[in-house]
Order: structure tokens, then sequence, then C-alpha cells
């Protein structure tokens, strides 16, 4: 449901990017109860495009969260999303700096936007922000038929559903 860019200017090696996406996942989902099915990341290498901060050239790290902004997701939240990702960019990208790293591995900023109207995601609405969980129920029926049909993307969402609290119940 949640887009998130990751660009970069320093070279990320597989495991990086892999480790990066998996931390994404995990924070969004968690923090708002989203099936991690629908938590999509992507890497740009902008290591050859110009940006600028304060009308300079500026090459950095950074990372955009386009997410579904609602009623029940509080700005706080979302300054510990985004501290969070901060986190999860050092402890992956330069774990051996635990103070300043050098500017091309520093995270510069992480903007969050919560600008998504709606969206369809393989082949259904998602939800207004904060009604995962009743979307889930409503959509169950159809999950499992595309898990039984051999979609592996289902199967594991059907696991996953078991695996989570916040899920156990509706899965049944």
């Amino acid at each position: 449901m949640p887009m998130y860019e990751v660009e970069h200017v320093t070279p990320l090696e597989p495991a990086q990017k892999d480790a990066l996406a998996q931390a994404i996942t995990n924070i969004h989902s968690t923090k708002f109860i989203t099936p991690r099915l629908f938590v999509n990341v992507k890497f740009t290498d902008v290591s050859r495009q110009d940006a600028y901060v304060a009308g300079k050239r500026n090459h950095s790290n950074r990372v955009t969260g386009h997410v579904r902004r609602g009623p029940t997701r509080t700005r706080t939240e979302f300054d510990a999303l985004c501290d969070d990702i901060h986190l999860a960019w050092a402890s992956i990208v330069h774990p051996t700096h635990s103070t300043k790293p050098p500017a091309d591995l520093e995270l510069r900023a992480v903007f969050i936007v919560g600008e998504i109207i709606t969206a369809s995601e393989a082949g259904f609405a998602v939800p207004t922000a904060g009604s995962d969980q009743a979307w889930v129920k409503q959509n169950l029926a159809a999950f499992k038929a595309k898990a039984r049909e051999g979609d592996q993307d289902f199967v594991d969402l059907l696991a996953e559903l078991e695996s989570r609290p916040e899920f156990k119940g509706i899965s049944q």
C-alpha cells in the first residue's frame, strides 16, 4: 500500500538492498498493521543525477515514503517511522560508523508524503488508512482462492496473517 523510494548515491550491494527492503517492510507493516505483501520498496541509483539542496548541487541518500494518511496515523507515528528508517539505514549501510558516517554513506533525508488517494495492488483496491484489518477480513476468501491457485505471494500472505497477533481470528 505504501511505496518507499530509496534513492542512493552510495553503491548498495544486493544484500544491503535486501536488508533495507526487509527493514522498511517490517517497520511499516508493524507500525501501521499492514500486511507485508502490500509494502513496496524500490531502489534507484541517483549518483549520476543532479539534485540540489539550498540551491546548491548536493548528492545524498534519501528515502521517500508515499503512504496513506488518515486520522488513526499521527505525526508522532510518522516521526518515529523516519527515526526507525534512519536507524535501519545506519545498521545496514554503515554499521562500523557509530558516530557521524562519511557523507556518501549518510541517509540525509527521509520524507513521508501522505498522498496516496487510492491504489490497486494484486487486483485489490487498497483500504483507507487504519482499516487494514477490516479490509483483510473482507478480502480473505479471495486471498485464500489466490493461494489455492498457487500464487506464492498469497500463500505467504496467509502464513503472515496466521502468525501476526493483529490478524488472529481474522484469517480463520
